[in-house]
């Protein structure tokens, strides 16, 4: 959530330049520093593997390229007030792109846990699952009925 709340400041102040503190040089330091500090803690929950553990390959390589322009976009043009306006929208967008894919990836690894008793015993057990497994596994076998079903079922004239 904090990731979250940190690029889209990012984002509003780069979409509402307006509304930077008076002090731009000020404002435009701070903000590089929070960037690049989000930047590196991104990057090392994207390595962690338990975190974003359901992010896809391609995913994952979009998120460090979007970063990775940011960063630079911010760098050369020496902060976010003096980017113009199709950088400034490029960085919004790359921003946007980050945070649809981390979200998605971050509620597709978050963990659920139930407690179930086995056939035939009265002892319960734990079983956790991320969202994404649990979604995976019911595709798997809605997948295996609809095969099931069309060996079953009759062919018509046959």
């Amino acid at each position: 959530m904090y990731r979250f709340a940190v690029l889209m400041l990012i984002s509003l102040t780069a979409a509402f330049p307006a509304l930077a503190t008076p002090d731009k040089d000020a404002a435009a330091l701070d903000l590089n520093a929070s960037f690049a500090q989000q930047k590196d803690k991104i990057s090392r929950e994207l390595a962690d593997g338990k975190t974003y553990a359901e992010i896809s390959s391609p995913d994952l390589m979009k998120v460090k390229e979007s970063l990775n322009r940011i960063a630079g976009k911010l760098d050369l043009a020496g902060g976010v007030e003096r980017l113009n306006a199709q950088q400034k929208a490029d960085v919004f967008n790359d921003q946007e792109l980050v945070n649809n894919i981390l979200t998605k990836a971050s509620a597709d690894s978050r963990l659920v846990c139930t407690r179930e008793k086995k056939v035939g015993s009265h002892r319960t057990t734990t079983q956790c699952d991320t969202v994404a497994s649990r979604r995976r596994a019911a595709e798997d076998s809605q997948k295996a009925m609809r095969e099931n079903m069309r060996v079953m079922m009759p062919r018509p004239g046959g």
